[in-house]
């Protein structure tokens, strides 16, 4: 007996509406944290960017990884237990009925018809009569009365059904995304090459060109970016170096991962001396917008700010022209973390940063912006969206309908006929239809002329 009312108690709980709401509520807030709080990044991270006591909260919490944490895997396994018992123990009863006589005179949609003839002969004529109009039908006996039992797109009554499977199959693929899918992004410079730490597949970045169309408009010139695109060389699992070319919304496929052009920009090069000295150490890097490097034995930071490149003959300000036609850049120095200064610097002017120390831009190397992703559960998820849309629709759109048939037996030679109709949806909206149907009867059976 206790285990039968800790059964019950299971079964009410994981059926209730409102708990299955408190599930998606709390499923809600752990994707809305996973969206605020970037995830996979070092711990040094998060103390950088949050307070000592959030970060070590979201760390301990694993909030940081919060979409392969068991806080979220535990809520997705809570909901698709409650979608499963509520189905089974709610959705499927209500809406699949079993059939049982009823109170045709209780029902708000009911006619009692007189017809003409014997029992066993107007018998025949009502389930013609339904038959011939696409109603299925079935037959029970309770307690010595036949019923006829007619059903209208009966196959729609399993809609909600249906869509609950979708859900699950739109569950399974989000649950291999993140149990085996990931997802990342990647700067690769002009003539160089980077590694994908998942796949450790080798994307070397051979050329790199970009189409603008200035269009002239009534509030001036746009540039209208036409094409970026990247010639790669990527060398997957098979070792093989293969020539491949990335467009906007033409990804290339490697080794089941896709590779998305996303973005692109301007390196730098910088020849950097010391009282006439070259520091060959930090002129030999290539800097990226918002990277910078200290002057050795002192505290001041030159950081590469922004690449410009155009900039107006007449103004000497940045121009709106993403077209590389008189290039600079935007060197800011700080002292000890504390800004001093900003200047622009056009390309292969030098700067003077004091104490003997100077800044020259020598040359631009362009860079492209790849974004990454593997997910295996893809094709799930689509399939899914499709079957969890067919059940909406069928839920919707189709009206099932049964209609409960009694015939009573003869009396001064005519059979009285009761109908009485049900729905899923309410009686106002198969109430036109019902009407329709018993008066197409009435003139059928009562009054053929």
């Amino acid at each position: 007996m206790h285990l039968r009312a800790l059964y019950d108690d299971f079964l009410r709980t994981f059926s209730s509406v409102l708990f299955a709401v408190s599930l998606f509520s709390v499923w809600g807030i752990f994707t809305l944290i996973g969206v605020v709080v970037k995830q996979g990044e070092d711990p040094s991270y998060y103390f950088a960017n949050f307070a000592a006591p959030l970060a070590r909260g979201m760390l301990r919490l694993d909030f940081t990884n919060i979409y392969h944490s068991p806080w979220y895997i535990g809520i997705i396994a809570l909901i698709l237990t409650s979608l499963t018992v509520a189905t089974f123990k709610r959705v499927i009863p209500a809406r699949m009925p079993p059939l049982n006589p009823v109170k045709i005179e209780m029902i708000p949609l009911h006619a009692m018809i007189d017809v003409p003839g014997d029992e066993a002969s107007v018998r025949q004529r009502v389930e013609a009569f339904f038959r011939k109009r696409g109603w299925l039908l079935r037959k029970r006996d309770f307690d010595g009365t036949e019923w006829t039992f007619a059903d209208k797109h009966d196959w729609a009554r399993r809609g909600v059904l249906v869509a609950h499977i979708g859900f699950v199959i739109i569950a399974v693929g989000t649950t291999l995304y993140w149990w085996k899918g990931f997802a990342g992004d990647a700067i690769v410079l002009t003539g160089q090459a980077v590694e994908i730490p998942q796949t450790h597949a080798i994307i070397k970045l051979d050329r790199f060109r970009y189409s603008i169309r200035p269009i002239m408009t009534k509030s001036g010139v746009v540039y209208e970016p036409i094409d970026y695109v990247s010639h790669v060389t990527v060398t997957g699992k098979n070792g093989i170096p293969t020539p491949m070319t990335i467009r906007v919304n033409h990804p290339i496929n490697v080794n089941g991962t896709l590779y998305y052009q996303s973005s692109y920009g301007f390196g730098m090069r910088f020849l950097i001396k010391h009282r006439g000295r070259i520091m060959r150490a930090l002129s030999q890097r290539t800097y990226l917008p918002g990277s910078a490097f200290t002057l050795t034995g002192t505290s001041i930071a030159v950081q590469f700010a922004q690449f410009v490149p155009t900039v107006d003959p007449r103004t000497h300000l940045p121009s709106p022209d993403p077209r590389v036609n008189n290039p600079a850049v935007v060197l800011a120095a700080t002292s000890a973390g504390q800004p001093i200064g900003e200047t622009l610097v056009p390309l292969r002017h030098t700067v003077s940063l004091g104490n003997g120390w100077v800044v020259t831009p020598q040359r631009y190397v362009l860079f492209t912006g790849l974004q990454y992703r593997y997910d295996p559960g893809v094709l799930f998820v689509g399939i899914g969206a499709f079957v969890l849309l067919a059940g909406v629709i069928i839920s919707l759109v189709l009206v099932p309908a049964r209609l409960h048939v009694r015939v009573d037996p003869s009396k001064g030679g005519t059979t009285r006929v009761g109908v009485a109709a049900t729905t899923l949806k309410g009686y106002d909206i198969f109430e036109t239809e019902f009407r329709e149907l018993i008066a197409a009867f009435t003139r059928a059976e009562v009054d053929p002329n």
